[in-house]
């Protein structure tokens, strides 16, 4: 007899999507270019102001997270352009990609993985090198669980008026405090299917009067990813091709969630989620492979002696149903990474915590049951 299955989302991406925004993306689809849409996107693009902290226009792609780090690339740069890329896992790497299949040349800056980069090796680089048009750098490295020092780097870039500052902020926006203005981040991008809690499809980009000046004597090629385009189209209340409608009906749902939480609670609710994994996975003996430099939005936990990744992450779907990422690279087989962002609040953690005992007492690895619980319930039974 088939036994009743029930499962848990605790990926870095997809994340939980509420049960009200499924509903309200169920509606009947409306057609786009109507006052109907137009009304849905006003209150849309005001929400998204809110989220990134800016008085910029957020521009609003149908696409995954990838496309708007692409956009950010052929809407500033030009072929020849030299950036810096900080290369601290997968995703430093994709930027570093992006750049090459346009003709752009990149410094990379290596970093360990599970470490953040110091803001004073790009100061150094910067200093000799003022060609450097951008630096594209990662605020939450979903590869590592690691938080980049975006608003200290932001202090190096500002004043340097021939570059600017590309920031990859999408498992950062909505998780931990991002001020794109105050900061002085020029390309703040993003996705939908993390901390903004719906499925994938939309791609976000911020942009700075300052990164405006670059887009305009910009010389790659671009059609789709026009921020010109979308900015037009946007300040009318439209998108320059069809949008993805009910994923937009979805988010009008989601900001509205996110301001009636308002900013200040959701970064604290993701920071004791956050520590109270990383309390659980040392109280439970394991090492976690960004102790300095953590990310709240992914905590990415090593495997320990005698156990790899992937047979953890296996077992605790198939015999328990909840769901979390393996490494990526060089990493695959020596990391598991548990979520918690978006949708997801106290017993989310407890579930993940709870599964991964079970989970490596049935691996015969040597565990004390509750261990890991109770110390993720000290941090999670304190004050919201």
């Amino acid at each position: 007899m088939a036994r009743m299955r029930k499962t848990y989302l605790l990926t870095p991406g997809p994340t939980p999507v509420a049960p009200s925004t499924l509903l309200t993306m169920a509606q009947p689809i409306i057609h786009h270019r109507t006052a109907q849409y137009e009304e849905i996107f006003q209150e849309v693009r005001e929400g998204l102001r809110y989220l990134f902290q800016t008085d910029q226009e957020v521009l609003v792609f149908a696409s995954s997270g990838t496309g708007a780090m692409e956009a950010a690339v052929s809407n500033t740069l030009s072929p020849g352009d030299r950036v810096l890329v900080v290369r601290g896992g997968k995703f430093g790497e994709r930027w570093a990609e992006i750049c090459q299949a346009y003709g752009v040349d990149t410094v990379n800056v290596d970093v360990e993985w599970g470490r953040a980069v110091d803001p004073e090796r790009i100061r150094a680089i910067l200093d000799e090198d003022p060609s450097i048009r951008a630096v594209l750098v990662q605020a939450s490295e979903t590869s590592t669980g690691v938080k980049h020092p975006v608003r200290e780097i932001g202090e190096v870039v500002r004043p340097r008026s021939e570059t600017i500052l590309i920031v990859d902020a999408i498992t950062g926006l909505g998780v931990f405090d991002l001020k794109t203005d105050a900061w002085g981040l020029d390309v703040v991008v993003s996705g939908s299917q993390k901390a903004l809690m719906l499925p994938p499809g939309l791609a976000f980009a911020a942009v700075s009067s300052k990164a405006w000046g670059f887009v305009e004597r910009s010389a790659l090629p671009k059609f789709y990813f026009d921020f010109k385009k979308e900015r037009r189209s946007a300040q009318k209340n439209q998108n320059a091709y069809t949008p993805a409608v009910s994923l937009i009906v979805g988010l009008r749902e989601v900001l509205r969630r996110i301001r009636e939480e308002t900013l200040e609670v959701v970064f604290r609710r993701h920071a004791r989620m956050a520590l109270a994994t990383r309390q659980a996975a040392q109280a439970l003996g394991l090492e976690l492979l960004a102790p300095e430099s953590p990310s709240e939005a992914v905590t990415a936990i090593k495997s320990p002696p005698g156990a790899d990744a992937q047979s953890i992450t296996r077992h605790l779907w198939e015999r328990y149903g909840v769901r979390v990422a393996g490494g990526q690279a060089q990493l695959k087989g020596k990391i598991f990474r548990i979520a918690h962002m978006g949708f997801m609040n106290t017993f989310d953690v407890v579930i993940a915590v709870a599964a991964l005992e079970m989970t490596l007492r049935d691996l015969g690895l040597p565990v004390k049951l509750g261990e890991g619980v109770a110390a993720a319930e000290e941090v999670l039974s304190g004050e919201v």
